[in-house]
């Protein structure tokens, strides 16, 4: 059996925004193509970053210089009952502001066990597919893993 490569399980074409889109452009990017990840690129259509359904919600952070732990919503600390403010003022902020990078990607032929190893050693649910020049072609997530595993065993896939 032929060892499978990104180029076999991605979904493609990748889905990306420009820099310079604001938080709600990239949000109704996302709902518009029912995706959970867009890649961010450059003028030259290179990735610099990668935004993901999850950098929309709150996440745990530490209070510097304290023991404590408070959340952390798009970069803004949350009081009491201010989440929908944290939310109206981020629609204008830059996807920039809260994309992470380095993206850690991969190449059309790269085995699926080297996408596996940088979402277990990255922790991330998203590996972009890229080509020589480090433009996107596709995306690999868990989703894509799921329906490889699926049409192995000759299960329907959708």
């Amino acid at each position: 059996m032929k060892e499978q490569t990104a180029r076999d399980i991605m979904t493609s074409p990748a889905v990306t925004v420009n820099r310079t889109a604001t938080l709600e452009e990239a949000a109704d990017t996302m709902l518009d193509r029912e995706v959970g990840s867009l890649l961010v690129v450059d003028d030259s259509g290179k990735v610099v970053g990668i935004v993901t359904d999850s950098d929309f919600a709150a996440k745990p952070a530490h209070i510097p210089f304290s023991t404590f732990r408070s959340q952390k919503l798009l970069g803004q600390w949350l009081g009491k009952q201010n989440a929908e403010k944290v939310y109206d003022e981020a629609r204008s902020r830059g996807v920039d502001e809260v994309m992470s990078r380095p993206v850690h990607s991969v190449e059309l032929d790269d085995a699926v066990d080297r996408i596996l190893e940088i979402m277990l050693d990255r922790d991330v649910k998203h590996v972009p597919v890229v080509d020589e020049g480090g433009r996107p072609v596709g995306m690999v997530a868990r989703h894509d893993l799921l329906k490889m595993l699926a049409s192995s065993r000759g299960l329907a896939t959708r």
